[in-house]
């Protein structure tokens, strides 16, 4: 009778603790409250995985022109990143800007992971590629942080995808858990190496194989890494990193003034984006 409790006492602690990981490691959801007032949007439901759906803001540009699906960072929702969508929009593009799943306003699913904002942002260039007012031949993508990394992985098995704009991307989902561990003061032996394997385990990916720093080798289109200098998050290594594992030069890095979140005049460096997006995607 005692090795019967002592196996289930262990399986009800192990349980508790992957609770316990899954809670702590979940994305806090932030609705929108405000709409891209200024610009002809339109709000739209995008199909997504799992029977989900993903609330969006769809901007059309005049004529048939390129567009952008635009995906926010983990924790984020679509309102956050409409500080891009006037100059964009302005610079002729037509924009996508999504919530991925147990985000902002789109539907909730089991988890939120790397891997699934990936699926998110195929979804999203799925819808669009049912809209007749884009030109269907010039899709990019703009992705933050968590979305970067997202964004290079779904460009990486895409061949429709032509640009991607990568801003405060990570190298590796290994090297930002261990630091975000350290910051929780959680020895990595033996509880955050448990940590890594749980979550390897409920994603179903290996980090080594949805790294930025390995997926930018797949990635076929152009590509701009901006980084801000002055980020505490995730370091300029990190930038450095990524470039490093490139396949071609087509892959530039961009390191800019500010942090994580804020950098700072985001017009003065959208000027750059601009330019990127219009060499790679041909607009003008």
């Amino acid at each position: 009778m005692t090795g019967w409790w002592v196996v289930l006492l262990g399986g009800g602690g192990l349980w508790l603790i992957n609770r316990s990981i899954r809670r702590g490691l979940s994305a806090p959801r932030i609705r929108e409250r405000g709409r891209p007032e200024g610009l002809p949007w339109r709000e739209v439901s995008v199909p997504a995985r799992n029977g989900k759906r993903l609330f969006g803001w769809f901007i059309p540009a005049p004529g048939c022109r390129p567009a952008l699906v635009i995906m926010h960072g983990w924790g984020g929702n679509a309102e956050m990143m409409l500080p891009l969508a006037t100059p964009l929009h302005a610079a002729g593009y037509s924009l996508l800007l999504v919530d991925a799943r147990c985000h902002g306003r789109s539907d909730d699913d089991t988890f939120a992971s790397l891997p699934r904002f990936a699926e998110d942002i195929e979804s999203a260039l799925d819808w669009l590629g049912g809209q007749p007012e884009i030109d269907h031949r010039c899709l990019g993508l703009v992705g933050h942080s968590v979305g970067a990394g997202a964004a290079l992985l779904a460009a990486s098995r895409r061949p429709d995808v032509r640009a991607v704009v990568s801003l405060a991307a990570f190298a590796h989902p290994a090297a930002m858990m261990k630091r975000w561990l350290a910051s929780k003061r959680v020895p990595y032996w033996p509880f955050g190496a448990y940590v890594l394997a749980y979550v390897q385990r409920v994603i179903g990916h290996r980090f080594a194989d949805i790294a930025p720093c390995n997926t930018i080798a797949r990635v076929s289109c152009p590509v701009l890494l901006v980084h801000g200098a002055e980020d505490e998050t995730v370091p300029v290594a990190d930038a450095e990193r990524i470039h490093a594992g490139r396949a071609s030069d087509a892959v530039e890095l961009l390191l800019v003034p500010g942090s994580h979140d804020d950098y700072g005049d985001i017009g003065r460096q959208l000027a750059a984006v601009r330019d990127f997006l219009d060499r790679a995607l041909d607009a003008r």
